[in-house]
């Protein structure tokens, strides 16, 4: 649907073109062919601003070229949050519509009561470790925290491809240093596949506290998930993440780095403050209902202004 062939084959198959996430790939010429076909051919370009800095890519001059690009050929955007509204009006000029992330949990799953527990368990979801994660310096805080309270305990995750050796993934020197870790009782090692839905939120809700261990970003899905689930959040100072949803700030930048101390009083904050706030089924219904309702707006509005231009 990126390709301006597919755009000139399937025209008139759709009214508006919303691009939202898929373009890592595209040049930036590729993309102002796209904005170019959709132009010829009248339709509306509608963007969702996710990312004003990609976390599956260490340099940002590739995320901001193709912003050059996307952000002032959109006839409407729309982000998020109101902290990156104003990174968008400031750097391109256009306005960008706020409307917040829907509800990721399906609604009948984020009904359930959450698990009870008598400990306190902090998770760090290393993943398949994204250029965006910096995850030894958190952990080493987590776990000194984690044994200053009583009934605490850490968890710590990853994909099997960072611990297997064959993989282009592997990071001997963390998976090395956690197994240490976990050796030494100080945290729990999970290693296993991608979870599906399901696993997933079955792990989020046994967790008291997520800790986001990123250097840079913008907002995030897993902090909407972990809202769904009633599961606090410890998100870093970069990006807008304390302006999505609740959560707890600590400091941590790819050029400051981790303020130490901010991250042991998120913990000790989350630990004091339990549980944390939830999403409600209601609530998250008639959220999703207002922000379709906005999107038929959006494009009814672009709609009539394609027709009379």
């Amino acid at each position: 649907m990126l390709d301006p062939a597919w755009v000139g084959e399937h025209h008139e198959d759709f009214d508006v073109f919303h691009l939202h996430f898929g373009f890592d790939a595209q040049s930036p010429a590729q993309l102002s062919a796209l904005a170019e076909a959709l132009r010829r051919h009248g339709k509306p370009f509608v963007y969702t601003v996710h990312d004003l800095r990609n976390p599956h890519q260490p340099d940002p001059a590739i995320h901001d070229a193709a912003l050059d690009v996307l952000v002032p050929a959109a006839d409407r955007l729309i982000t998020l949050t109101p902290g990156a509204a104003r990174v968008i009006d400031d750097r391109w000029g256009p306005t960008a519509v706020v409307l917040p992330h829907p509800h990721v949990v399906e609604l009948p799953r984020l009904g359930h009561a959450r698990p009870d527990r008598d400990r306190f368990r902090i998770g760090v979801h290393a993943k398949s470790l994204r250029p965006n994660m910096s995850v030894l310096p958190v952990v080493r805080v987590l776990a000194e925290t984690a044994a200053e309270l009583p009934g605490a305990e850490l968890q710590v995750n990853l994909h099997h491809d960072v611990a297997d050796a064959a993989s282009p993934a592997h990071a001997p020197a963390l998976v090395n240093e956690l197994r240490d870790l976990a050796d030494r009782g100080r945290l729990t090692l999970h290693v296993h596949d991608y979870f599906d839905d399901d696993q997933l939120w079955d792990y989020l809700a046994s967790l008291d506290l997520s800790v986001l261990p990123y250097l840079f970003g913008t907002h995030s899905g897993w902090l909407e998930a972990c809202h769904d689930l009633g599961t606090a959040v410890a998100a870093p100072d970069c990006g807008f993440y304390a302006q999505q949803r609740p959560c707890l700030t600590y400091g941590h930048t790819q050029d400051g780095g981790l303020d130490e101390e901010s991250l042991r009083k998120a913990v000790l904050t989350a630990f004091d403050e339990r549980p944390a706030p939830r999403a409600t089924v209601r609530g998250r219904a008639q959220e999703r209902a207002d922000i379709a309702a906005a999107h038929y707006a959006l494009y009814d509005d672009v709609l009539r202004e394609a027709s009379c231009g």
